[in-house]
């Protein structure tokens, strides 16, 4: 699908230099920067949704971590005594 975009001078500037210091086309360039803002705002999208559906589940069910149990557990990671993950508790 083709689409055309409108830059101002000054950022159709900048994609120019960007693409001519990496010998690549002002076309690729933009296509990558799009590329890579779609993905982190999917992303971003994604743990706002998650953190909604925890937060709602808390809500109903009250059983929770708490901050202090989760940094523990991650702190274990990779250790001799690595922690198996924590249970929920009211």
């Amino acid at each position: 699908m083709a689409t055309s975009i409108k830059l101002d001078e000054d950022l159709k500037d900048r994609v120019h230099h960007i693409a001519g210091l990496q010998h690549r086309s002002p076309h690729a360039v933009m296509r990558e920067a799009i590329a890579q803002y779609v993905e982190r705002e999917e992303a971003r999208e994604r743990f706002r949704q998650e953190a909604l559906a925890s937060w709602q589940h808390f809500k109903e069910t009250g059983r929770h971590l708490n901050g202090d149990e989760v940094r523990a557990w991650l702190d274990s990671w990779g250790t001799e005594d690595e922690k198996s993950v924590p249970e929920c508790h009211d």
